[in-house]
């Protein structure tokens, strides 16, 4: 390379925003420019001579890096999801395109690396996140929007609230964010399953006991009452407990203070009590299984999660939520999921809501390492009933089909009515008829076009 090219070059490097490095055979970095110098935070005579795992710490380098693959298969390779961690210890988000280095007459002589900072990228995400989020909740749909609207207001309250949704609609999440918004904050939060245990454990486990109030009771031992003082306690699966200890249990709300296993004095808490249920509690009361003082002490606030067959416009924005929090956890770069493999998830029911989909994507990330989540990577049984599922309207197009699934789903909730049916999806209606329209979606003659 003449003179001239070179110093081209070398100013061409220094202007970019993207920062380049370079090594050499033995890993050692050669070359490192003035935007690498910036998104690292590490000089570039700290950085020549050494070698590159040494500077960058980056996932990659604790998985695959993309580096050594190009050097190992001679071949370029591109990861979109990735990070860095700078001279400040904190973790840059990057995209990363490796390249084999040659000398002019062809010669290997090492690998050069061009990664790019997005920071600006994440932060715009979460901005854009932010209008779907409460705490460790995402939504777009409607009705859980409308509860997140409510949450502030229902913080700052400490009257009780139950909070009704299927298994794994997210109602212990719910119950956290409530805490977490509250004065009650900077306290402790705790969750017991009512359901899972018997009277007696559950007694003891609430409100604790005394030494010698039962055989190999040595010492004394504080409830969840008492080690939730000034804080929140979730009462889960509430409609679980017996009517024997629905009467305990409604005494102690009411003089917020509990008796300790073979104690003789009572003990006062000062305690939010949150409780959760699956279980329709009104019917429960009518039909005589829970008590109707107690349903009425605590269902002062209520909040009704809906389950994910209801709100599937929510499945992309969890997927790619889960995905970034795994990718997180298992120093993965998994980038995302490709549209059959979503059009799948689309078109499944979830009888196990949120958590069911959390547990596929975690599946998906047993398989797959690096790239797009495929079919191949979902459970076999979920992709041959989704399959099945799709393959009468489009098999070769599993998001078309998947989103006709939605909007009919939708329709059928509003009584056919698409005016109430666009505003639970998040769009206008007359997007809503250009879809109906352009899906071919059949309509009963009693629709509701004329509603208003």
């Amino acid at each position: 390379m003449d003179t001239f090219t070179q110093n081209t070059t070398e100013i061409i490097l220094e202007s970019i925003s993207d920062g380049v490095f370079t090594v050499d055979h033995e890993w050692k970095i050669m070359s490192f420019n003035r935007a690498a110098e910036k998104i690292t935070g590490i000089a570039r005579k700290d950085a020549i001579g050494r070698y590159c795992w040494n500077v960058f710490r980056s996932n990659m380098c604790q998985d695959e890096c993309a580096l050594k693959k190009t050097m190992q298969e001679g071949k370029s390779f591109f990861s979109s999801s990735t990070y860095i961690v700078n001279s400040q210890k904190k973790r840059i988000p990057t995209t990363v395109f490796t390249a084999l280095l040659k000398d002019k007459k062809g010669n290997i002589i090492g690998g050069v690396e061009t990664f790019r900072d997005h920071r600006l990228v994440e932060e715009l995400r979460k901005k854009l996140y932010g209008s779907f989020q409460m705490g460790d909740m995402i939504s777009r749909s409607q009705a859980m929007r409308n509860i997140f609207k409510l949450l502030p207001k229902v913080s700052q309250s400490d009257s009780t609230v139950l909070i009704r949704g299927e298994t794994g609609t997210g109602k212990e999440l719910i119950a956290k964010a409530i805490h977490d918004l509250s004065p009650r904050k900077d306290n402790p939060f705790v969750a017991i399953n009512c359901g899972a245990l018997p009277d007696t454990l559950l007694e003891s486990e609430l409100f604790g006991y005394k030494a010698g109030a039962f055989t190999h009771a040595t010492k004394n031992k504080p409830g969840l009452f008492a080690t939730a003082n000034k804080g929140t306690i979730l009462l889960d699966e509430i409609g679980d407990t017996s009517p024997s200890f629905q009467v305990k249990l409604l005494r102690v709300l009411e003089e917020k203070a509990c008796l300790p296993l073979g104690a003789v004095k009572k003990e006062k808490s000062d305690i939010r009590v949150i409780a959760a249920t699956n279980k329709n509690l009104s019917k429960m009361v009518d039909a005589n299984t829970f008590r109707q003082d107690l349903f009425y002490r605590i269902n002062v606030v209520q909040l009704k999660l809906p389950p994910l067959r209801q709100k599937m416009e929510d499945i992309p924005l969890l997927v790619e939520h889960f995905i970034a929090n795994l990718n997180k956890i298992r120093g993965k770069s998994v980038s995302g999921i490709d549209k059959t493999a979503l059009g799948i998830l689309m078109a499944h029911d979830y009888p196990g809501n949120i958590r069911e989909l959390e547990n596929i994507i975690e599946h998906a990330f047993v398989l797959c390492s690096k790239g797009d989540i495929t079919k191949e990577h979902l459970p076999s049984t979920l992709t041959r009933q989704s399959l099945i599922e799709i393959e009468d309207n489009a098999s070769q197009f599993p998001l078309k089909a998947a989103e006709i699934k939605v909007i009919k789903i939708f329709l059928k909730k509003n009584n056919y009515d698409r005016k109430a049916t666009a505003k639970d999806l998040g769009i206008d209606k007359s997007t809503l008829f250009r879809k109906i329209n352009k899906l071919g979606i059949n309509l009963p003659k009693i629709d509701g076009r004329f509603k208003r």
